[in-house]
């Protein structure tokens, strides 16, 4: 186990450069003591390896040190040649790399591995497709992965569920995950997490701008983030498009504040301010009648025609106690 460790740990500094002593212990499920120690016997071996101290410290191979490792396991070669999400690779465009990729590691395998490895990737084969899925949209990658590789903000055009028009966001990308077929594009919106669906993003431009991440987050700790949120969600949940009167906004972000799906900003600009809210069924929109003409439901329909019902309702109980009492 130790030597395998000790491999990824020189593999990982390889690919990384100098990468914090804590991350290696949290990828490696090891203490950080024990990642110096790892380090000690990498050192001692004759392995160029060194760690610094400090905020932005971490450890690191000597400048220019490679090593050549084709010692592989007959695991490790069946491994590479199961190909999990099929399809995904074409999305991306690499389906010729990794084609090429893939006779590159089968030429460089030992001997004795190369039949095993030629089986699995016959034998075995991962498809995370749905069942019956449906007709999806055409997904464009292109420009999305561009913004991603090339660390730029990026300038949406969205269209959400059950809205009519695309709304513009601008957004900073962590990266692409492909997810039961569906690719999505894990983001930063004015510093909260967001998750968009390639295939609703009826535009995309990537901006001169550098892109803003939080600082210590990877596209995993969002991904986390996002994905729990979703599978948390109530199934008949619903989410809202809403105006509110820019002289309401204090009330309705303290009367609201849990249906909010993310952080309500004023620009100060205009009589009324859009915000996005979550309910856990359709009928708990009617929560939104407390705020009488100062709220207005843009979007979906069905939640507008819920609260027109709720107060056709209420205007009809009171006109007929009125008329029995007349």
């Amino acid at each position: 186990m130790k030597s395998d460790r000790l491999l990824s740990i020189l593999l990982l500094l390889q690919t990384r450069g100098r990468v914090p002593a804590r991350e290696l212990a949290g990828r490696l499920e090891v203490s950080v003591r024990t990642i110096y120690r790892d380090v000690e016997a990498l050192s001692a071996s004759g392995v160029p390896v060194y760690a610094e101290r400090g905020r932005h410290g971490g450890i690191e191979l000597l400048a220019g040190f490679r090593t050549d490792v084709t010692g592989l396991t007959a695991d490790e070669s069946r491994a590479l040649f199961v190909l999990a999400a099929r399809g995904a690779h074409a999305a991306l465009g690499l389906d010729a790399a990794l084609g090429s990729a893939l006779r590159k590691v089968m030429a460089a395998l030992p001997e004795p591995h190369r039949p095993a490895a030629e089986a699995a990737g016959r034998r075995i084969m991962v498809d995370a497709t749905r069942w019956r899925g449906g007709p999806h949209r055409t997904v464009d990658l292109e420009v999305l992965q561009d913004a991603v590789f090339s660390d730029r903000r990026l300038r949406l055009r969205y269209r959400h569920s059950g809205q009519r028009e695309p709304r513009t966001y601008t957004v900073d990308p962590y990266g692409l995950v492909a997810k039961a077929g569906v690719w999505y594009l894990v983001a930063d919106r004015r510093g909260a997490p967001r998750l968009f669906r390639a295939d609703r993003v009826r535009s995309a431009r990537p901006l001169d701008e550098p892109v803003r991440r939080r600082p210590g987050v990877e596209l995993a700790d969002v991904w986390e983030v996002v994905r729990r949120r979703v599978e948390e969600r109530p199934p008949d949940a619903i989410d809202v498009t809403v105006r509110i009167r820019r002289a309401r906004l204090d009330m309705f972000r303290r009367m609201a504040a849990a249906q909010l799906t993310e952080p309500l900003h004023d620009d100060g600009e205009g009589e009324w301010v859009t915000a996005r809210l979550t309910y856990p069924v359709l009928r708990a929109v009617r929560h939104l009648l407390g705020f009488s003409d100062q709220v207005e439901v843009l979007d979906p329909p069905e939640a507008r025609a819920e609260l027109l019902a709720a107060v056709r309702s209420v205007t009809a109980l009171y006109r007929e106690a009125e008329d029995a009492g007349g």
